[in-house]
């Protein structure tokens, strides 16, 4: 589907996930594809292709699920500093295209500006700090403070309640198709996905109107910014 024509004055909040929407997703999929087993081969003795297929695995069989995100889990589960490793190769963490002047107007034009996001605290937090990206946000919330993932309806639920909002004029914007699927289920009225979220991997986003990059959306907002 090509991009939509958003009609952003009946648009007054406008959520957007994390990695993989305003973050490359790269870090992350560098990070337990390929980072991780490397260290933990060194640190544990054991063959490197072993321990992939083993958290390759284990990604597989609770993929979707808030464990899936929690890195208190994984810390726990392979025996690892899970943080430490990451802060190892915190200079990928790298902002998608556009996305500064992209936030910059939307929070220009009055529109209230929520990042919700399936990130653990402690690793939200350490992307914080490289990317400044809380600069321009109005809130920031993680699931883990509601105990539920955003593919769950409960998470929507506690949203609600945390930060009232109408969703029939909330635009959201993720790269997942389950996270789109459980927006709309709630009621979003506008739902926008992101192609390759990964600059490393080529992927077209099927099911939902989608962009590339952030610029495909700045003409229409620096109209309505001149009147």
């Amino acid at each position: 589907m090509p991009a939509p024509a958003l009609n952003w004055q009946a648009i007054d909040v406008v959520l957007l996930d994390m990695d993989g929407t305003l973050l490359d997703l790269h870090f992350d999929s560098y990070f337990w594809l390929d980072h991780l087993p490397a260290r933990m081969a060194q640190l544990k003795g054991k063959p490197e292709q072993e321990i992939r297929a083993y958290i390759l695995e284990h990604i597989r069989a609770i993929e979707g699920t808030l464990n899936w995100y929690c890195l208190d889990y994984w810390a726990e589960m392979l025996e690892v500093d899970i943080m430490a490793l990451k802060a190892e190769i915190k200079h990928k963490i790298q902002l998608r295209p556009h996305v500064g002047e992209f936030l910059e107007l939307l929070r220009g034009l009055g529109k209230k500006v929520v990042l919700i996001t399936n990130s653990h605290p402690s690793g939200l937090d350490l992307k914080l700090e490289v990317t400044r990206l809380d600069q321009w946000l109005d809130l920031i919330i993680s699931s883990h403070e509601f105990k539920e993932p955003k593919e769950a309806q409960a998470f929507w639920h506690a949203l609600q309640v945390r930060d009232p909002f109408d969703p029939a004029r909330a635009l959201f914007i993720d790269d997942t198709v389950r996270v789109l699927d459980s927006a709309r289920a709630y009621g979003i009225g506008h739902l926008l996905g992101i192609h390759q979220p990964d600059s490393q991997v080529p992927r077209r986003l099927e099911g939902y109107p989608a962009i590339d990059h952030f610029d495909e959306l700045l003409p229409a907002l620096k109209a309505l910014a001149n009147g």
